[in-house]
């Protein structure tokens, strides 16, 4: 490697640890937030500094004064449905759009594209009504369904293209062979999608776990509300006490992280395979 190569190298590995550190800075500073006693918090002039006395009951007062256990429950209860729905119902129409050939294929492929488009702001007032009218609003089927609508466009847009590149020789051979469709989506192409079905589903996680706007919109009841929802009453009831606020925000994004490290192997497996397939 010559002079002129090392020194890109070099650049390029500087300025990415920049921006991490950079991207770090907030989470850093909520975590030393989380840990300070309000006294601490109220009386440095320095908040981004690191904590002079641990209190790690700030967790545990966030998790049980604020309702945490309650709104993590239902976090789960919207989150868990909304992404196995969308994965289902786009795998299928994926499917269909990638191995059939019929007229209207690249119109319905444009629908599912232009949804992606619209901003959702344009539609917060037409689901609120759509959800009344259907009796589903304050409710869990509500924010599940609407999620797995939302989300089912750009599901399916991105893993059409997967299907896309899989050989037609696969699923020709599978015909001659007396395969009946159902057989040819079930055993070649939802195998061979398996890693682009993976790291999808740790990005819809993500996205519905921290989803905000739709559990505004759908949601009123306390007793269902999601953990986004939640945090914003603590933040009401406890308009000073930072600490339990950043402690809450580290509890909530936590479950993610976990997801994301656990899983991490076949995300960056689903990104390597649609590189390489172009």
């Amino acid at each position: 490697m010559n002079k002129k190569k090392k020194s890109v190298v070099f650049a390029f590995y500087i300025i990415s640890t920049l921006i991490v550190i950079i991207w770090l800075i907030p989470f850093v500073i909520a975590a030393f937030t989380s840990v300070k006693s309000m006294d601490e918090i109220m009386s440095s002039e320095y908040w981004w500094k690191p904590p002079e006395k641990v209190e790690f009951e700030n967790f545990k007062e966030a998790w049980t004064t604020g309702n945490m256990k309650t709104y993590f429950k239902n976090t789960f209860i919207v989150t868990i449905p909304s992404v196995l729905g969308a994965l289902l119902l786009s795998t299928l129409s994926a499917f269909a759009l990638a191995y059939y050939e019929f007229k209207f294929s690249k119109t319905i492929l444009l629908i599912f594209v232009s949804g992606m488009l619209i901003p959702f702001q344009m539609l917060l007032i037409p689901v609120f009504r759509l959800s009344n009218t259907l009796n589903i609003y304050d409710t869990y089927q509500g924010v599940i369904l609407f999620h797995i609508a939302f989300q089912l466009g750009f599901c399916t847009f991105f893993l059409r293209n997967f299907m896309k590149s899989i050989p037609v020789s696969l699923y020709e051979s599978a015909k001659i062979d007396g395969a009946k469709d159902i057989v040819v989506y079930a055993k070649i192409a939802l195998p061979l999608t398996l890693p682009a079905i993976a790291a999808l589903g740790i990005l819809e996680f993500t996205w519905i776990w921290n989803d905000y706007l739709w559990s505004l919109i759908l949601l009123s009841s306390d007793e269902i509300k999601t953990i986004t929802l939640g945090l914003v009453n603590l933040k009401g009831q406890y308009h000073a006490s930072w600490n339990l606020i950043a402690a809450a925000s580290l509890i909530t994004a936590a479950v993610p992280l976990v997801v994301f490290l656990i899983f991490q192997k076949y995300f960056i497996e689903g990104l390597t395979v649609g590189a390489v397939k172009g």
